[in-house]
């Protein structure tokens, strides 16, 4: 029996449902880009346009892409290839954020507490829900450098790294920014590591002051990650559909 045939609304809805995108403004919640009336069979992942996409698209025989970053690709590039992309929905939910995937594959042993909070406002005004940018999480206890062999091994390296004060580390703040104010709510909730995409010097005296761990493992090893798991969730979803996954320069 062959399975249902899967649309390009249907993955747009679906990520809809896993991004929570409803509590964004509809300028940053992503959704159809370019659409197709075609079944999706070979789906491509991407972090952004380049050069050789309309070459990558035609040698996997691609139906679609999916694009984190979709504004520069010319109309005139694979005009038949439907596109999909969320930018901040993607960012906050399967990068450095409130990231459930991560904090499993980091060994969380406790329920994700919210860490820092955004919250939006329509173009007509109205209040959307507050969405963390973080969280905080207990797992087994691990000297630094035994934290810093796993986050490089899921992250393929790491931009900086700094020991602080701590002796074995039990709890764990993975946040998206990173702020005097953040930093001090980590540690006054516990944390002794605070992992984190780019390490900002104007947040060096609250580190120093709170003798935190800081792991900053880089923007982009950050965006692949996700793109990664978002293949996982896709794959999961739709195991018919076929999925290339563009590796970062």
């Amino acid at each position: 029996m062959n399975p249902k045939p899967v649309f390009l609304d249907d993955i747009a809805r679906f990520l809809h449902q896993q991004f929570l995108v409803d509590r964004y403004p509809a300028s940053e919640a992503g959704g159809i880009f370019r659409p197709t009336k075609q079944p999706i069979q070979r789906l491509g992942l991407a972090l952004e346009p380049w050069p050789g996409l309309e070459t990558w698209a035609t040698d996997n025989n691609l139906d679609a892409i999916w694009l984190h970053r979709p504004w520069q690709l010319d109309s005139g590039v694979a005009p038949h290839l439907g596109v999909l992309t969320n930018h901040l929905p993607f960012d906050e939910t399967l990068s450095i954020g409130y990231n459930s995937v991560l904090a499993r594959a980091l060994g969380s042993t406790s329920q994700l507490e919210p860490l820092g909070f955004k919250q939006a406002v329509t173009d007509t005004g109205n209040t959307l829900p507050q969405r963390a940018i973080g969280m905080l999480y207990d797992a087994e206890s691990y000297e630094f450098d035994g934290w810093l062999k796993q986050i490089s091994q899921q992250f393929r390296g790491y931009d900086r790294a700094e020991a602080g004060r701590q002796t074995l580390i039990n709890r764990v703040a993975i946040v998206g920014a990173m702020t005097d104010k953040l930093i001090h709510e980590a540690a006054e909730r516990g944390a002794q590591l605070y992992v984190t995409g780019q390490y900002r010097k104007p947040a060096q005296e609250a580190v120093n002051q709170t003798g935190l761990a800081v792991v900053a493992v880089g923007h982009q090893r950050s965006e692949d990650w996700g793109l990664h798991a978002l293949a996982d969730i896709l794959r999961t979803q739709w195991p018919a559909i076929s999925l290339e996954v563009r590796p970062v320069d």
